[in-house]
């Protein structure tokens, strides 16, 4: 049972994605808009909780789960994807739809719609995502947190190009902070601010360090290098949702590797 927001969006958007599915268990009217939030709960409860419509309806009215819907709606409509009111000029409307229970889909909210994306699978709420992040946010720094943060909102936006972007501006400052740990902070950033500046740090971090940590720390990094200068220059390429949803998972993975070996990695060699 949905009990909370991040549920409410990930049904949202299947239920935008698929409505014939739920369009079917009850004929009431949306009537001038695309949804009418009303009835996208009462479809919820019947199809995927398996209620008959009468127990549906009290159960709409005994345990109100109306706020985590109209959250759900207005960060569809923060993302350009819905907005609120009726399809056309004097469609029919209602005072509950007026009041924040009835939206349209807009042109680019199709186009999103559209799209064949692991939305429904990926925390794509930096809140969510935030949670994730929240036990590497102390040793990978505030930056990394809030590079990561960001990366998420650009995938949600289906901004492909950035996140990859992002992803590898979150794993560069988890560097610095390994770096920090074991030199000066001006000495790093002085070697960083040069054009092998990441090379540097890379160096510094593992260039005597085991071969087998080498190697981890290496693969989790190779993707997300590549992604990241290949999205951040002007020349044509082929990052798509894969490599950002990839890019995701490989910085969270990253985090996790590096949260792991703190001491290894930071100790004097």
């Amino acid at each position: 049972m949905i009990n909370n927001y991040d549920d409410a969006l990930k049904f949202l958007i299947t239920y935008l994605r698929n409505p014939d599915k739920y369009l079917q268990a009850i004929g009431y009217s949306d009537y001038g808009y695309d949804i009418y939030l009303s009835n996208v709960i009462l479809r919820y409860l019947i199809v995927e909780e398996k209620m008959n419509r009468d127990k549906a309806e009290a159960y709409l009215y005994q345990n109100d789960l109306s706020p985590y819907f109209f959250d759900a709606a207005w960060e569809l409509c923060r993302r350009g994807i819905l907005r609120p009111g009726v399809k056309v000029a004097r469609a029919q409307s209602t005072g509950d739809g007026s009041a924040g229970t009835g939206y349209c889909v807009t042109i680019f909210g199709k186009y999103w719609l559209s799209e064949d994306t692991y939305d429904d699978f990926v925390p794509t709420e930096p809140e969510r995502f935030g949670q994730m992040l929240m036990p590497y946010r102390e040793i990978c720094g505030e930056i990394f947190y809030q590079r990561a943060q960001e990366a998420v909102r650009c995938y949600g936006a289906h901004a492909y190009l950035a996140c990859c972007v992002m992803c590898g501006a979150a794993s560069e400052s988890i560097l610095l902070s390994i770096a920090y740990n074991l030199k000066p902070k001006d000495e790093v950033d002085k070697s960083y601010n040069t054009s092998r500046g990441r090379s540097n740090i890379e160096n510094l971090i593992i260039g005597q360090a085991s071969e087998k940590l080498k190697k981890e720390f290496q693969g989790l990094l190779i993707l997300l290098k590549y992604w990241r200068d290949t999205a951040g220059h002007g020349k044509p390429t082929i990052i798509s949702e894969n490599e950002a949803y990839t890019s995701l998972a490989f910085l969270m993975r990253f985090a996790m590797f590096v949260t792991d070996r703190w001491d290894e990695l930071t100790s004097k060699r």
